[in-house]
């Protein structure tokens, strides 16, 4: 009887487990990451424990081990690759990593911008954002965009809109909603 109690306790505990870990998220580019460190040497730990903007191309640069991929890993596998990383390298014998990502960072909204624009496409989505205020946080038009045919695609249906007309009348604005992509032609 006790036997049969304590493999059901050990099976729901390891499906709890199981469950938890299927639950991270996999971290991408832009993601806020809290990167904590101990087993190192005191001296060292406010360099590397801080948060951490994963960048563009994916990666954190951390002390002693410069960059490490990040994007597409779950935070619990971020965590062991630093640990590995720092002991493979004979940094640290043994670190104690735990990586933490701030909820509303992980699940960031994002509207992208493509094309004849001056800056970087992403932009986090807020309330009330339409397409000519995207474009401005894209950092504008490039000198070669069209931006009388620009094209919004929204759930992968593709609209023609003249940002021309929009901008002589900005109550024509359209309104934005989380994931929309906007291309310029150039």
């Amino acid at each position: 009887m006790k036997t049969r109690i304590l493999t059901c306790i050990l099976a729901v505990c390891a499906l709890a487990s199981a469950h938890a870990q299927n639950g991270e998220i996999a971290l991408k580019p832009n993601n806020r990451v809290t990167i904590s460190i101990g087993g190192i040497p005191d001296n060292e730990v406010p360099q590397i424990s801080k948060v951490y903007t994963i960048s563009d191309n994916g990666t954190v640069n951390l002390l002693h081990i410069g960059e490490v991929r990040a994007a597409g890993l779950k935070p619990s596998t971020l965590q062991r690759t630093i640990e590995q990383t720092y002991i493979a390298r004979e940094i640290y014998t043994r670190p104690t990593v735990t990586v933490t990502t701030n909820d509303s960072a992980s699940t960031a909204q994002m509207v992208y911008v493509v094309g004849g624009i001056k800056g970087n496409g992403t932009v986090p989505y807020s309330a009330n954002m339409t397409v000519l205020k995207a474009i401005s946080a894209a950092g504008g038009f490039s000198p070669f965009a069209k931006p009388s045919k620009t094209k919004l695609i929204r759930n992968g249906v593709t609209t023609e809109i003249n940002l021309k007309d929009i901008s002589s009348d900005p109550a024509r604005d359209i309104k934005l909603q989380p994931e929309d992509q906007i291309i310029v032609p150039d």
